[in-house]
């Protein structure tokens, strides 16, 4: 009887060995999954930037040319505000220094309105 468990005993070490080979087994093959996927989702991500990268280089190249013309078209329009500025300053300096000199040389005392009159 004794020589029976001692048998009964071996095929359950090599059982518990079978399922340990199993498991390991199983957990290689779990990490090397992930790391497929890791691997995978890296390369979907590149890709997918690689994508979007192209995408918005073509739709840079095609606003470009309206961001050139937009500028031409604003540094018309500040030209032509910036001469008719210079036309209004020329036209108007002599008539402003006039102005301006008759207000210095034209003093009229008074006395000032805090000062009271005894």
């Amino acid at each position: 009887m004794s020589a029976q468990q001692s048998q009964g005993i071996q095929t359950l070490l090599e059982a518990e060995k079978a399922a340990a080979r199993i498991v390991q087994e199983a957990r290689q093959y779990r990490v090397q999954k992930l790391k497929d996927a890791r691997t995978e989702a890296t390369k979907e991500i590149e890709e997918y930037k690689k994508a979007k990268e192209a995408e918005f280089k073509k739709f840079e190249a095609s606003h470009a040319g309206t961001t050139s013309e937009a500028q031409a078209t604003i540094d018309k329009d500040t030209e032509v505000k910036l001469q008719s500025i210079t036309d209004s300053y020329n036209s108007h300096k002599d008539e402003v220094v006039k102005k301006l000199l008759d207000r210095v040389t034209q003093v009229k005392p008074e006395l000032h309105r805090n000062l009271k009159k005894v």
